[in-house]
């Protein structure tokens, strides 16, 4: 059995995904799961599949293009999976993978903390704008 040295342990160490480097593929990964639309689309499909439309309703504000863009992704992704089924129109159904279903529990979390925390939020706001513009005369 061959031994590491110092050296190749730090090189394994610097190859192994750690999203603090530079060149690490997850910070990717977290550019994509940390937006809005990510983490409300995996919480509208928490209670099953869902068709197109519903999730357009769901997500007021967003546009086909964004929705379609993000479900693409998802599914490239491994969370999301769609179903077609041929019929007049054309059924299509999005669902959570297993891998999105353990996403969505950390993400539903985020979005519950924002909207428990908003009102705090937008306190700290004024009264760091509040602090600035008196330092700015």
């Amino acid at each position: 059995m061959a031994t590491q040295t110092a050296a190749d342990r730090r090189s394994a160490e610097r190859d192994a995904y750690d999203a603090y480097l530079a060149a690490c593929p997850t910070r990717n990964l977290l550019d994509r799961i940390s937006d809005k639309w990510v983490t409300l689309l995996l919480c509208a499909l928490q209670d099953g599949p869902r068709r197109y439309n519903e999730l357009s309703r769901k997500l007021a504000g967003i546009s086909q293009k964004m929705l379609t863009q993000t479900l693409r992704t998802l599914e490239r992704d491994g969370l999301v999976t769609r179903e077609v089924t041929p019929s007049v129109p054309v059924r299509v159904d999005y669902a959570l993978t297993p891998l999105g279903t353990s996403l969505r529990a950390t993400v539903e979390q985020l979005k519950l903390w924002a909207e428990a925390n908003m009102d705090h939020v937008y306190l700290a706001r004024a009264g760091y704008d509040a602090r600035n513009e008196s330092h700015q005369d």
